[in-house]
């Protein structure tokens, strides 16, 4: 894959990329900055293809397919486990 690299001057809030950084186990604000960029693309991928007609689901259907009333939404998020982002092991130096 061909990836072109940019370096840009931007004004980030540094308490929000410290957040992401530690949440997503990112070594480097770079790192940090493209899984926040990759997660948010993903996301608007999939509300495109949610709201295509490739989906025969009705509005209703679609807005209680995310519900299961088996499950309470609290405790289910408490048993998730962490979401994993590609890290390379830290060396142990």
């Amino acid at each position: 894959m061909y990836f072109v690299r940019m370096k840009l001057t931007l004004n980030i809030d540094g308490k929000l990329l410290d957040r992401v950084q530690r949440s997503t186990g990112a070594r480097t604000k770079t790192e940090a900055i493209h899984n926040a960029l990759r997660e948010m693309d993903r996301r608007y991928r999939l509300i495109e293809v949610l709201r295509s007609d490739e989906i025969s689901l009705t509005p209703e259907e679609l807005a209680n397919a995310w519900e299961d009333p088996g499950v309470e939404e609290l405790a289910a998020r408490a048993a998730e486990e962490r979401a994993k982002y590609a890290t390379k092991p830290r060396s142990r130096r």
